[in-house]
């Protein structure tokens, strides 16, 4: 039987589970907020064209208005200053956008302490538990954090010192960007920094180590905790944007059931 055949077969008979990893884009879509004196995205938003009226009386259709970052979103290389020279969201490798995927899975330690920061040993021991990180693929960081994701106040959960959420340590972003064999880095959480990590020697490590790798990010996935740690298939769906530093995407996991 042809692999393909095979893979829609065992789809259509629930043996390999898509599970959909991806936050619904609307006008209360959480976004990044970025102290002054710096620009900030606007919110998404539907503009109507026509709606079964005048203007079009047997179609409905919209502009939207949203920035590239917004949503669940792919971090494209160029999007950070350390990776100006690298791919631009229509370049990332379609090797980078169907790849294996791993979950390192912190959320009762974030649920204790939501500045929590994922440090090298803890990849370590996930590693002595489950294998290798795998070539070409995905560390997906599970935090809890996604059930937050309806609520832009306890998502962004920011007071007068800053945005407090979960990530990943500078020295481990180094480590996982520079020595791994991982193509990108995804989270649940707003971006794939932490709350605190404008603060960080460099700043927004994750951003700064992963994209000048010529690596990729992706943020506010759902759903992690319906994936394995290990095994998973990871499918991601951006905008083709010539230029564009980054986009919205459909992401999606194949499991094994």
């Amino acid at each position: 039987m042809p692999l393909l055949t095979e893979l829609l077969g065992a789809i259509g008979a629930n043996r390999i589970e898509v599970v959909d990893l991806t936050a619904p884009l609307t006008e209360s879509t959480p976004i990044l907020q970025l102290p002054e004196p710096f620009a900030n995205t606007i919110p998404f938003r539907l503009e109507q064209i026509s709606r079964y009226d005048d203007a079009g009386p047997a179609w409905y259709w919209n502009d939207i208005h949203t920035g590239e970052h917004t949503g669940t979103h792919l971090d494209a290389p160029v999007h950070w200053v350390t990776g100006r020279e690298g791919h631009d969201v229509s370049q990332v490798p379609l090797s980078t956008l169907v790849a294996p995927a791993v979950v390192l899975d912190v959320s009762e330690r974030v649920a204790a302490e939501p500045d929590f920061l994922v440090e090298v040993p803890d990849v370590r021991a996930w590693e002595a538990e489950h294998g290798a990180l795998p070539e070409g693929g995905w560390l997906l960081l599970r935090t809890g954090w996604d059930e937050r994701s309806t609520d832009a106040e306890r998502f962004l959960n920011a007071d007068a010192n800053g945005s407090h959420t979960p990530g990943v340590s500078a020295d481990c972003a180094r480590w996982l960007a520079e020595e791994t064999p991982l193509a990108g880095l995804g989270v649940e959480t707003v971006g794939t920094d932490a709350g605190a990590a404008a603060g960080f020697d460099p700043p927004f490590p994750c951003h700064h180590y992963f994209l000048g790798a010529g690596k990729c990010g992706l943020t506010q996935l759902r759903n992690l905790a319906r994936l394995p740690a290990t095994g998973a298939v990871l499918v991601v769906a951006p905008l083709p944007i010539v230029g564009g530093s980054g986009s919205p995407a459909r992401v999606f996991a194949l499991v094994e059931r």
